[in-house]
């Protein structure tokens, strides 16, 4: 049945409505200011690695805004965005960071880019790692020889992922009761220095690894195992919860680390030849705020290319109009997306 045309026209009137709705601003604050300087609450891997000595100074040059970053552990990093002491946040423990948005305190998660864990040991390998594609068997086999392992044990995103690959190693073993097992509570590169001068084991983020230089004793023994994916995001405090937060200037930041000359520049960062980070195609947000109500999807490039693949020469108006409609699904409260990969 055709739709009569004061009813289409009034449907192409409220999707293009709703479009400029999903692109427009969610803040009536004024834009950021050249000369600021917001605060970046991260991780010791994205400063052990060097990846914000090649990022920042690039940022700071097209948007005049400058980044103080406080490196700590995800888990600390998390803990000072929740007491408003920063503006913005860039870490990696998805759970985490979608636990923190949907609990009010910011304002969504932008995937921006990934890299992988891996194992790395002495080079005679007393546990007999070397080779495996399973992280939690050779965690399995470290524990059975009791060979000597170093553990972050300071909530890290790098922490998170080790406990996780204990306990389907069978347990997360206890540094009271296991004298082969020790934390140092240091971030990556503190640790992997440890790890070189007592011959030991431990997990690390590939970027801090390739940047690492003190490997005389260490080398890397396993690799590939899907459960090391390393994903990154970055979110924008709530300034609802903490109202001196720079909002415009920290969603400057996050904007920028994934637009074309964010990914860009994560791409461009290699040490030895080798890409530290890779970035992550466009994004969609993972999470949003209780309250805030976004779309699915906006109208953007990538979003265009897309159709433009998935349409056919012939693809007729209305046809396209009815892909737009189901893009245009407006939801709000608890709204959870999946990555576009």
């Amino acid at each position: 049945m055709t739709r009569p045309p004061r009813r289409r026209a009034a449907r192409a009137a409220v999707l293009a409505a709703l479009a400029w709705i999903a692109c427009a601003p969610e803040s009536d604050a004024p834009g950021p200011t050249a000369g600021e300087t917001i605060v970046l609450a991260s991780t010791t891997s994205t400063r052990d690695s060097g990846l914000f000595e090649h990022l920042l100074p690039r940022f700071t040059a097209e948007t005049g805004i400058r980044v103080n970053v406080v490196a700590v552990g995800t888990g600390r990093a998390l803990d000072l965005a929740r007491r408003g002491d920063a503006d913005v946040l860039l870490v990696h423990d998805r759970a985490s960071e979608l636990a923190f948005v949907e609990a009010g305190h910011g304002i969504e998660r932008r995937p921006v880019m990934y890299n992988d864990f891996v194992l790395v040991g002495p080079r005679d390998d007393p546990a007999g790692v070397r080779g495996l594609d399973d992280a939690a068997e050779a965690l399995g086999r470290i524990a059975r020889h009791q060979a000597v392992f170093f553990s972050r044990g300071d909530d890290s995103g790098t922490h998170k992922a080790e406990l996780r690959l204990w306990a389907a190693a069978g347990g997360a073993p206890s540094a009271r009761t296991n004298a082969w097992y020790r934390e140092t509570g240091s971030g990556m590169g503190a640790t992997l220095n440890t790890a070189n001068q007592a011959s030991g084991y431990t997990l690390s983020d590939r970027g801090t690894w390739l940047a690492f230089r003190n490997r005389a004793q260490l080398e890397l023994l396993l690799e590939g195992d899907p459960r090391l994916r390393n994903e990154y995001g970055v979110i924008v405090v709530n300034p609802a919860r903490h109202p001196h937060v720079k909002v415009a200037a920290a969603r400057r930041f996050a904007g920028w680390l994934v637009s074309d000359a964010g990914r860009a520049a994560i791409a461009g960062y290699r040490v030895d030849g080798q890409p530290l980070f890779f970035p992550i195609a466009p994004w969609r947000p993972l999470s949003i705020a209780p309250g805030v109500k976004r779309t699915v999807m906006c109208f953007s490039p990538w979003m265009k290319n897309d159709w433009s693949r998935s349409a056919s020469p012939t693809t007729s108006k209305s046809g396209m109009r009815r892909k737009i409609s189901r893009n245009i699904t407006v939801i709000s409260r608890r709204a959870r997306w999946a990555p576009r990969q």
